[in-house]
């Protein structure tokens, strides 16, 4: 049954010693990353607007971050910055001036459409959206066009600071189990999943492990 996200415990100040103790105990070779990395410094951007959230996703996808900020900068000129950046002000800006802001076609489209979504409840408000279980709020996101599980997984994990989050589908936790377990090659989604049943309710953090791991220079015989 989903989580109440009400009694959900928030990273990063939510993983304590205990957790960190009770995680390495869980799983040993998970305990020595986390040993040799140090400690767990994932940060987060705090959450303000879930539609402006979601647009600036929809934005820097395919796209190199100074690139995706230019052109997300000359949106919100268009459409408006800080709490002026709204739904409706999104859907009143007109197409030729999101275009010049140098939007494709594709993303002119997801961004009015979460727009509309928004609108409509499908999108939740803020309130709303911290009281919501993960499942729930992929399950609303994902209703938007161009907004895949990933990305609502990357708002769980860096916006809400949700901690049981695993983004299985992603390359570099894929890759950092590889190396950390000492792998021939990165294990499919599935069963990634099925192992990552030991690390609940701490799978953000060891998520946040995998990817440390991928920048540590791992010999043929380690893992």
């Amino acid at each position: 049954m989903p989580r109440s996200a009400s009694s959900a415990p928030r990273l990063p100040e939510a993983f304590t010693p205990s957790a960190r103790r009770a995680l390495s105990r869980a799983d040993p070779t998970l305990g020595a990353l986390m040993k040799r990395v140090g400690a767990f410094r994932m940060e987060l951007s705090p959450l303000h607007s879930p539609f402006a959230a979601l647009a600036r996703s929809i934005v820097f996808q395919q796209l190199h971050g100074k690139a995706a900020a230019s052109i997300f900068e000359r949106v919100s000129v268009q459409v408006g910055t800080g709490k002026d950046f709204t739904p409706e002000a999104l859907l009143a800006t007109p197409e030729k001036a999101l275009r010049e802001a140098g939007l494709s076609a594709n993303k002119m489209a997801a961004l009015q459409d979460l727009a509309r979504k928004t609108l409509d409840g499908t999108v939740p408000p803020l309130a709303r959206v911290r009281r919501m279980s993960d499942e729930a709020l992929i399950e609303h996101f994902t209703q938007v066009r161009g907004i895949g599980q990933w990305t609502v997984e990357m708002l769980l994990m860096f916006r809400l600071g949700r901690p049981d989050v695993l983004p299985v589908d992603d390359f570099g936790v894929r890759k950092g189990f590889m190396l950390a377990y000492g792998l021939a090659e990165m294990p499919k989604p599935k069963a990634l999943l099925e192992y990552g049943e030991r690390w609940r309710p701490w799978r953000s953090v060891a998520s946040w492990y995998m990817w440390r791991a991928t920048e540590l220079s791992w010999e043929p015989s380690e893992g």
